[in-house]
């Protein structure tokens, strides 16, 4: 069987590491103050037609504020990073209604299911609508793709996606090796217009910590031209000095500090509170009627100003101290 040498899917960006040096060059690194309002931050760094990635996994420490805050203005054609992505790829669909179109572009990874709690009506609507273009990888490939940009390279080669069908509709190109001649898959070099993480904690500069894993964050942050951070809590600068160790997302990378309490709400924000399964599920089952979904929305993302109204209207601090006392739960039962 002859194996394809090149995957027929569309290539979003541009992977050039020269240009994205030449971006970079230009951006401050000055310690200034980046305190702003969600709505403020996607303002200012969220563009029609830009590239955005979504940082965290899943349900799991993703920056929900932000995701609300796009649908809600009404941002429109942005491409997206299908990389471990589930409830805000979901909120993102929420875009794609009533002759708006928030979604033109994604490079499909992780994305229309919610682990075990089923598939997005309204997600799965969306990709098979024929509206959004689509390139297929592996959730690896597009780590590796993150990792390219790091290292300032406009590919790398893999193993991966080899002797798939997801190479096949990958924009992945097969190349042999110099030193061994063993076939590889080149993915190329992705550098993100802007991309929104959820963190622990900030100082007002930008420096952050996240408390456990951070998935692809790490690369996330210094491959993105544009980074909006949220942050459970700002902390001094003093104490980050104190830490510098504890610092996984350096200042020089963020344009946009957002102080949002339970910003992950209703994704889990690990050691801080569990997921909300019962909003969740919420959400899945009013998307498989359309004109209940419209009523959801409206309630939820287009009638509040805020996320914190959202937060209130899903219990508030009443509902996020129970998902605080059944993370505390997790932890003890894993011998954290």
């Amino acid at each position: 069987m002859n194996e394809p040498t090149s995957g027929t899917g569309p290539l979003f960006t541009n992977p050039s590491a020269d240009e994205a040096r030449a971006f970079y060059r230009e951006k401050s690194r000055r310690l200034t103050d980046k305190i702003m309002s969600v709505k403020d931050a996607v303002t200012r760094f969220v563009n029609d037609g830009d590239y955005l990635a979504s940082g965290g996994f899943g349900t799991n420490r993703i920056s929900t504020a932000v995701m609300h805050e796009i649908v809600r203005q009404k941002k429109r054609n942005l491409m997206f990073a299908g990389h471990t992505t589930t409830h805000d790829f979901q909120i993102l669909c929420a875009g794609n209604r009533n002759g708006e179109k928030l979604l033109s572009r994604v490079d499909s990874a992780y994305i229309v299911g919610l682990e075990a709690r089923g598939l997005s009506p309204q997600a799965r609507r969306v990709m098979q609508s024929g509206e959004v273009e689509i390139c297929e990888w592996s959730n690896y490939a597009m780590a590796v793709r993150l990792r390219a940009a790091v290292m300032g390279l406009p590919y790398l080669p893999t193993r991966c996606l080899l002797g798939t069908d997801t190479f096949a509709r990958s924009a992945a190109k097969m190349v042999e090796c110099p030193f061994t001649h063993t076939r590889l898959a080149a993915v190329p070099a992705l550098y993100p217009d802007v991309s929104a993480i959820h963190v622990h904690e900030s100082d007002r500069f930008g420096n952050c910590r996240i408390h456990g894993i951070t998935i692809a964050d790490f690369d996330l942050a210094r491959a993105s031209k544009r980074l909006i951070i949220t942050t459970e809590r700002i902390i001094s600068n003093d104490e980050i000095r104190n830490r510098p160790d504890a610092t996984t997302i350096p200042a020089y990378c963020v344009d946009a500090v957002c102080e949002v309490r339970y910003g992950s709400y209703p994704g889990n924000m690990p050691g801080e509170y569990f997921s909300d399964e019962r909003h969740l599920k919420e959400w899945l089952t009013v998307e498989r009627d359309e004109q209940a979904y419209d009523a959801f929305l409206q309630k939820y993302i287009h009638g509040v100003a805020s996320f914190e109204q959202y937060v209130e209207l899903c219990g508030g601090k009443k509902r996020i101290e129970e998902l605080r006392a059944e993370e505390l739960l997790e932890k003890r039962g894993k011998g954290a």
